[in-house]
């Protein structure tokens, strides 16, 4: 049989110079055949995967519920979060054949202040579901050939929370904090180079790619890993963007010519995140958009006490372990938040206020002070005019009198 008369097994395709074949025992395969069925079988095997998440996959209101205990207000960004999260990974799991409608992924910016809770709704949605997740710090990424990280490093570290796993990591979350930062414009108006470059090395990464990464086991060696259904989470301040959405908006003889500090999901436009310093192309990128509230004296108090791992209750935990119980006044509380507010960085400074308030209890009571049953935190501690009062037990008091008694008698 002359090699013209030869056809692939698959699909018929003639031999020819340009369409070689490969034998098997019983037909022949050509190279389209056999990139087909690569992806065929890459399909299979993130299915075997993705089934793993089809029991345990909650409804966005039962994430929202579960987001719930954990971060206080926030409804909005919750709820959005809830059904970006929910819709991510229902299309992962309903992954039949290449032939299907395809669903583009979609990652999701967010835009708030430091300390509204940023990070922990990406930390917390991926214990919800599951997965590996990593935290990224956008200053820390470098272009290719400059001193700092790559930007594949982001998934040697997602490699390596999925105990090298590649299929686990390829269905995980990154976290990118900070992006922000890599929209700085310099003073001249012009977009800081820098920051333009890591957003272009971004790009391959987050638009779904496979990608090669230095095999950390073997020197010398490479991995392959696809980025296609890695969700991604961008997170930044993005102090300023209100000057952008103003210059926008406050045209004409007629325009009041003032600034809305507070800004909603629905005035952040492509072109306004343009303004500020992100490439229209990263911007694509991130088609859905979140704005987290700054956090008022009354929030601050609600993450102090009602989070299941709410600070108050982690002290009193610490303390409970010295058998001594840690008490907080309402005003204490008020105090604490009113503190944080001073600080700037939302609630990022309330554990080290609890740590600056309890510390000298802290270093006294499992050594010295073995017969305190009682710690009692007021505003006048919180406020530094005053200390942590310190109840003993009734029995140790009576003890202690007999004790000066007898010394007298």
């Amino acid at each position: 049989m002359s090699s013209q008369s030869l056809r692939c097994s698959f699909c018929s395709v003639e031999s020819s110079d340009d369409v070689p074949l490969i034998a098997g025992a019983n037909g022949y395969i050509c190279e389209s055949c056999v990139h087909l069925a690569n992806d065929v079988i890459a399909n299979w095997m993130r299915q075997r995967s993705f089934n793993e998440l089809k029991d345990d996959l909650s409804t966005p209101v039962e994430i929202k519920a579960k987001l719930d205990d954990y971060v206080i207000g926030q409804e909005l960004a919750k709820e959005t979060l809830s059904v970006a999260v929910y819709n991510h990974y229902k299309r992962l799991i309903h992954i039949r054949n290449i032939n299907d409608v395809e669903i583009s992924k979609s990652n999701v910016l967010m835009l708030g202040s430091s300390g509204t809770g940023k990070t922990l709704l990406a930390k917390t949605l991926a214990a919800i579901v599951g997965v590996p997740f990593v935290i990224v710090d956008a200053t820390s990424l470098t272009q290719a050939g400059y001193i700092g990280d790559d930007v594949e490093t982001i998934l040697v570290r997602l490699l390596d929370v999925a105990d090298g796993d590649i299929k686990q990591a390829e269905c995980g979350i990154i976290y990118i904090d900070e992006i922000d930062k890599l929209a700085r414009v310099i003073d001249n108006g012009n977009r800081d180079a820098s920051g333009e470059g890591v957003q272009q090395a971004l790009l391959k990464i987050v638009e779904g790619n496979t990608i090669k990464i230095p095999d950390v086991k073997k020197e010398n060696e490479t991995i392959t890993i696809n980025t296609n259904n890695i969700l991604f989470i961008a997170g930044g301040a993005f102090s300023g963007i209100e000057d952008c959405i103003a210059a926008k908006t406050n045209i004409g003889f007629n325009a009041e010519l003032k600034t809305e500090k507070k800004i909603s999901a629905d005035q952040i436009q492509p072109d306004y995140l343009s303004k500020f310093g992100l490439i229209p192309e990263f911007i694509g990128r991130f088609p859905i958009t979140t704005v987290l509230d700054s956090l008022d004296e009354a929030a601050l108090v609600r993450i102090l006490t009602e989070p299941r791992n709410a600070l108050v209750r982690q002290y009193q935990k610490l303390f409970a372990y010295e058998d001594v119980e840690l008490e907080y006044t309402p005003e204490a509380l008020k105090a604490i938040a009113a503190k944080a507010l001073t600080y700037g960085t939302g609630a990022r400074s309330l554990r080290s206020i609890q740590e600056q308030l309890l510390r000298h209890c802290m270093f006294e009571l499992p050594s010295k002070r073995e017969n305190v049953i009682r710690c009692i935190v007021d505003e006048d501690a919180v406020n530094g005019v005053g200390e942590v009062k310190l109840i003993e037990s009734h029995l140790s008091i009576i003890a202690a009198s007999k004790n000066q008694m007898g010394k007298k008698n």
